[in-house]
């Protein structure tokens, strides 16, 4: 059976997550509640990823977590949301015996039916990086595990995941998240039978090779600003604000994917091209946001069109009741949680997913007494206070597109068509250079 909290947070995910995510997109969704199925994920964003990947896909699924997030306030909770413990080496001395019983605990939730989460890199970089880190062997050993425990008898499976974001702590943003076909491990009960070691490391590999596969990998992370930078000039991938939105995510994606691969295989010519052409990029890119210029006002003007305040300005009066229901419902609190976190997780990489996680929490508790206020106020069924409860995450949403009109607006009353012309100038020539160098850009 699935845990009540399990369910209400996997229900409400579905919700929040596009209220965070401008574009949410799911590839290969795997359709079944249970399986017995591993899934081996990539860790690009610390607490935001068991968020994202669980939430958008139909499999109920355990996760294993690094035991320091146990405590005795958290862990009832941290039950009832599926979640299982991992000891590190420097958890303690008796790492292998609480392991051991991690294993037998895993091995029963795959026994019955469900499946496992697991983030094969271990760890999240402090900065987010379009990478793969490397695989710990763990879901194999678990996967083997729990087929000898049970004599076989059962198929067990694993399968890759790759969440990609264009940028995980960022409101409005975007988020795919990549599944692979799944394997099966009592195909390779002969070579494992044969020899273990063999098998789980030669296995480990070919998981690490399709969750590359899910995801951009840039092999080399001192090239990983250099691939960002090409992305924001031609617009076509998955850089958060200077893209071409009327491209398909997916389609953007694939493109970063590429990008990445040409990277990957000609190490030596982009690291020369990094070195005589990045700083110039960054240069280009920070004249651009001085100025208050976007790849949208390059676009546009690129077609011939002028700039103009119209949509902001209408856009700005439509919104405006939304700023004062956002204000009644959300503004207060949001603010203490924004504060609060920031000054409570020095590791910035944390704080998209933790406001994420207490808004929805705090807001939504806070708000429910709304839901019986229309009846003694109205006369009104309460169904109406439930419906108008349900639109407070868009009374934010407005808000937040109020906010941005208002910053457009301000922009474009001090942008001039010169400025334009010259970057727009200045990019062609960089993405001439790009062009000839990278031909996949």
């Amino acid at each position: 059976m699935v845990r009540f909290f399990y369910f209400m947070l996997w229900v409400t995910l579905q919700y929040t997550l596009r209220i965070f995510y401008k574009t949410v997109r799911v590839i290969n969704a795997p359709k079944e509640i249970y399986g017995r199925t591993i899934y081996v994920s990539n860790h690009a964003a610390a607490f935001m990823d068991p968020l994202v990947v669980a939430g958008l896909r139909l499999p109920i699924v355990f996760f294993m977590t690094r035991s320091d997030v146990f405590t005795p306030i958290s862990k009832p909770f941290l039950w009832a949301a599926h979640m299982l413990p991992i000891y590190r080496q420097h958890d303690g001395e008796d790492t292998k015996s609480k392991n051991d019983e991690v294993f037998d605990k895993s091995a029963r939730v795959l026994n019955f039916g469900r499946n496992l989460l697991i983030f094969g890199e271990g760890f999240t970089d402090d900065t987010f990086i379009r990478r793969l880190k490397p695989v710990k062997k763990g879901a194999v050993r678990i996967g083997f595990y729990t087929l000898e425990k049970y004599n076989w008898k059962k198929k067990v499976y694993i399968a890759a995941v790759g969440a990609n974001y264009t940028s995980p702590n960022l409101l409005r943003s975007e988020v795919l998240v990549a599944n692979s076909e799944k394997f099966c491990l009592n195909d390779y009960k002969e070579a494992y039978l044969e020899n273990p070691n063999k098998t789980i490391n030669d296995l480990t590999k070919k998981v690490e090779h399709m969750m590359q596969e899910q995801i951009t990998n840039v092999a080399n992370r001192e090239l990983a600003p250099f691939h960002e930078e090409i992305m924001r000039t031609t617009g076509k991938g998955m850089h958060p604000t200077e893209s071409d939105f009327s491209i398909p995510l997916e389609k953007r994606w694939r493109y970063s994917q590429k990008l990445a691969q040409f990277f990957n295989d000609n190490n030596a010519l982009i690291v020369n091209l990094q070195a005589s052409l990045a700083l110039r990029l960054s240069e280009h890119h920070k004249k651009a946001e001085n100025w208050g210029i976007t790849y949208r006002d390059i676009a546009n003007a690129s077609q011939g069109q002028s700039v103009s305040t119209r949509n902001e300005v209408a856009q700005m009066i439509l919104l405006f009741p939304l700023i004062v229901l956002n204000a009644i419902h959300v503004w207060l609190p949001y603010w203490l949680i924004k504060n609060f976190v920031e000054k409570s997780f020095k590791r910035r990489v944390f704080w998209g997913s933790v406001k994420l996680l207490l808004g929805k929490i705090i807001i939504g508790l806070l708000n429910i007494p709304v839901i019986f206020l229309f009846k003694p106020l109205f006369g009104i069924s309460n169904w109406w206070g439930f419906t108008y409860y349900l639109c407070i995450g868009l009374f934010f949403l407005g808000f937040l597109y109020w906010k941005k009109a208002l910053y457009d607006f301000r922009k474009k009353k001090g942008l001039k068509a010169s400025s334009i012309a010259e970057i727009m100038k200045e990019r062609e020539e960089l993405l001439k250079e790009i062009k000839t160098a990278i031909p996949v850009a």
